[in-house]
């Protein structure tokens, strides 16, 4: 079995990425709200622990706590910030209020020797780390030392050696910790033993024995969107179990331009995977006439989902599971240490609860993986490139990129502009630099001279972002030329739009869909 590391979140917003650091380095890994964690989940052949940071203060004692039985397992232990404090405040030392505040870079002095240094990490160099801190520890558990300081951090790195306790003060995970990859690097690989073996490969050959002790002889259903996300995980399922699988491809009518013919085509003549599609465009854009509340157009688009979604599964009949596309974003999240288990169907699909009188149970065997771990996933089922490297469509399709009353013919305007900027974007060779793009048709109209007669129609909105993991998010920088060529195109070519813009705002953890 492959070994593992638990990592605690005590509600940071950038735990995801020191589990993109552990699991870059070969070593798996799962997230768990620590209000949440009640045990070690049977699942894990568990080799470590990493605690994470949080917006939280020690010294308020209102903050969350390090559960008893993460030290009764004498399993090697790293505390984050946040995670150090803790973890030294409930085994007897003493945490303050530092009285400077240390936020951004810094200069981290290694003053010592221990497991946790290896490579470029050891005694007498210097380090840039990146702190985010109010607080600091002034006195430390017995057993523990210090082993790097920083300017307003005497406390930077320790550890109690005997007992595996290391805790750092900066954040390892972050890119403005250049050397941070290496030192977590150091605690899964020497300190905590993991062998590095974990493979998209090995996930697959996991992930299907999963599917199959979960599913054993029942049926399952898949709501397809027509994404990377529900088009792995039904191509997945179907590798694990076959023709008990059942796909209900719901057409809401909001869908990109050949989106449809696109995803009947290929399960039914690429993958032969059994599919149901209902065409249920009219009832969708019937439903959201006159409405303009962005959460209430998505509350309906769900509600609509689940009904029509409903409705087929009781036409297939003896189906007992549900399967969906749930990746790590999602549970990271809709589980915070705030709140508990989201019960709502992905939000690829809608964003509405599952009702109780479904009474199907969940498979979500992507779950553990993030977008570009799931794409690595669907290369080692042979789908294709031109499949995988789609860029991301969220549920509400068209929908959130009209903001104000969704109509068909606002929806065929802005289909027709976000093809031309796709195609323009694949023509500048730019479609797999760039993380997602997509128009939005703005809800002003705008006076122009077109020809010899004034027109007053639609403002357009641009949008194109940059990431890895689709935690964070940056604008693509396009020259000025692509801009005025996409601009003429879609000015000239789409009845309904004379203006054009383009949207520069970047966007921090968290979802990167645009409303």
């Amino acid at each position: 079995m492959i070994s593992s590391v638990l990592i605690l979140d005590f509600g940071s917003q950038v735990t995801q990425l020191i589990a993109r650091r552990v699991r870059e380095s070969g070593v798996f890994c799962e997230v768990h709200p620590v209000n949440c964690a009640k045990t070690v989940p049977d699942s894990l052949n568990l080799k470590g622990i990493i605690l994470s940071g949080s917006p939280e203060s020690v010294v308020t004692g209102q903050g969350p706590r390090i559960p008893n039985w993460v030290f009764d397992l004498n399993i090697p232990v790293l505390g984050i910030c946040y995670g150090q404090q803790i973890m030294c405040s409930q085994l007897g030392g003493r945490v303050s209020n530092s009285g400077k505040r240390e936020f951004g870079r810094a200069q981290l002095e290694i003053i010592g020797d221990c497991e946790l240094f290896s490579g470029t990490w050891r005694r007498g160099t210097s380090h840039q780390v990146w702190m985010s801190h109010g607080d600091k520890v002034e006195a430390l558990p017995d057993g523990f030392k210090v082993f790097a300081v920083s300017e307003n951090a005497p406390f930077a790195v320790i550890g109690n050696t005997r007992q595996n306790l290391y805790g750092v003060q900066f954040h390892p995970e972050v890119v403005h910790t250049p050397d941070g990859k290496d030192l977590l690097r150091n605690f899964t690989h020497k300190i905590c033993g993991c062998a590095g073996d974990w493979t998209m490969a090995s996930f697959l050959s996991e992930a299907i024995r999963r599917i199959q002790n979960q599913v054993g002889s029942r049926n399952v259903i898949c709501g397809l969107s027509g994404g990377v996300d529900s088009t792995v995980t039904a191509v997945l399922i179907h590798r694990a179990i076959g023709d008990q699988l059942r796909c209900v491809f719901v057409d809401h009518g909001l869908m990109r331009k050949g989106e449809t013919e696109y995803v009947i085509n290929l399960f039914r003549e690429h993958y032969n995977i059994p599919l149901v599609h209902k065409d249920a465009k009219s009832l969708f854009i019937g439903n959201l006439r006159g409405i303009t509340d962005p959460e209430k157009k998505r509350r309906i688009i769900g509600s609509t989902f689940i009904d029509v979604f409903e409705e087929q599964a009781n036409k297939i009949g003896s189906v007992e599971i549900l399967a969906q596309g749930t990746l790590y974003p999602d549970v990271i999240e809709s589980v915070s240490i705030a709140g508990g288990k989201n019960v709502t169907i992905k939000s690829h699909h809608n964003v509405g609860g599952l009702p109780d009188r479904m009474n199907l149970e969940l498979l979500e065997p992507l779950r553990e993986l993030f977008k570009d771990e799931v794409r690595l996933l669907g290369r080692e089922l042979g789908l294709p490139d031109t499949m995988l490297g789609r860029h991301p469509f969220p549920g509400p399709g068209l929908a959130i990129r009209i903001p104000g009353e969704v109509s068909d013919e606002k929806a065929n305007i802005l289909r027709e502009a976000d093809d031309i900027y796709l195609d323009e974007i694949r023509k500048a060779g730019l479609y797999d630099k760039i993380w997602q793009a997509f128009a939005v048709l703005l809800p002003v109209r705008t006076v122009g001279v077109m020809g010899d007669s004034r027109s007053y129609d639609y403002a357009c909105a641009l949008r194109a972002v940059t990431s890895t993991d689709g935690m964070t998010a940056d604008y693509y920088p396009f020259d000025q030329r692509f801009l005025a060529r996409v601009s003429s195109r879609i000015i000239n070519e789409v009845n309904g739009i004379n203006r054009v813009t383009y949207d520069i705002t970047s966007k921090p953890p968290g979802t990167i869909e645009w409303e």
